[in-house]
Parts: C-alpha cells; structure tokens; sequence
C-alpha cells in the first residue's frame, strides 16, 4: 500500500516528503484540507518547515489526498496513538526493540509477547511497525520489568529475530 501511494507521487519528492510524513505521524487531512492530529489544526508552514520544503508544496499535496478517492479515505482515517517508548527512561519502563528477517512472517507478535508473558514478564504497550509503510519494520514492546537475560537469549535465538536492542 505504501508503494502504491507513493507511486501517485513519484514525480515530486517534494511531496513524497509530505506523504511520509503524514503517515509517519499518523496525521489526517480535512475536508478543507487542513492537515490535523484530531481537530487541532497543523499549519501548512510548520509542516513545510519540518521536512525542509514550500508551503505549497503542502498545499498541493493535500489537494491531491482529497482529489483522489483513495488517498482521501486513507488520509481522512489515519490517526496517532500515543507511544510510551520516548517516555520509558522517566517511568522506568524497558524498551525491547525487535527487528525481524521477513516482517510478513506470521505468528511474529505472538510468539514474542507469548515469550515474555511466559517469563512473568508485564507488557505495556506494544507497537508493530506495519512492513507497507516502512522499509524496515521493527516491532517495539514496552514493559514494567527489566528484562532477564536468559529471556533476551531465547528472544535472540528465535529463528525469525535479525537483531534485538534494550533501552
């Protein structure tokens, strides 16, 4: 999907830029459109001067989301959820980063959360990046404990796991 919508762009990089951005941040586009995280409005400059581009370039890009049938069912649905990662260090929560081999593996959340539970281990949150929107898909779990090393070694040694990472 990702692709796809990246394709209806692929003559502006510009505009590209403004597509990542969007969904990175998970940000909709109004019937006006207005670019907004729930009804607070984002003005067009300040999207503009966070990745570097003219303000048009926002403009037109969100006239093209409500042009297209497609992108305005996508941009007009997407929304944020708030993530615990950037304030584990100040409520002393772990952050376990999990980067996979092939993200369209099935079972990958299951068996990972399965194993931690297994362990006595609380998860807080858990975010899966989705493999359409990124190039390389991470999932990221936040728990109340520490996690034992024995535990981080059976993570490790799961066939599917490139690489683990702790925060």
């Amino acid at each position: 999907m990702f692709d796809e919508i990246m394709r209806k762009f692929e003559g502006s990089p510009s505009q590209q830029a403004v597509i990542r951005l969007l969904l990175e941040r998970g940000f909709s586009v109004s019937d006006e459109g207005r670019v907004v995280s729930g009804s607070i409005e984002i003005p067009n400059t300040q999207i503009a001067r966070e990745i570097d581009v003219d303000r048009r370039v926002v403009d037109s890009t969100t006239k093209a989301i409500l042009d297209d049938e497609q992108l305005r069912r996508i941009f007009q649905n997407i929304s944020s959820i708030p993530s615990l990662m950037d304030l584990a260090p100040v409520l002393d929560l772990t952050v376990l980063t999990v980067e996979v081999t092939d993200a369209d593996e099935s079972g990958i959340v299951a068996t990972v959360t399965g194993l931690l539970a297994d362990s006595g281990i609380s998860i807080r949150q858990t975010i899966s990046e989705d493999p359409e929107f990124t190039d390389d898909p991470r999932l990221y779990l936040v728990t109340d404990d520490d996690i034992p090393g024995d535990v981080l070694n059976d993570l490790k040694n799961l066939d599917f796991v490139r690489k683990i990472e702790l925060k």
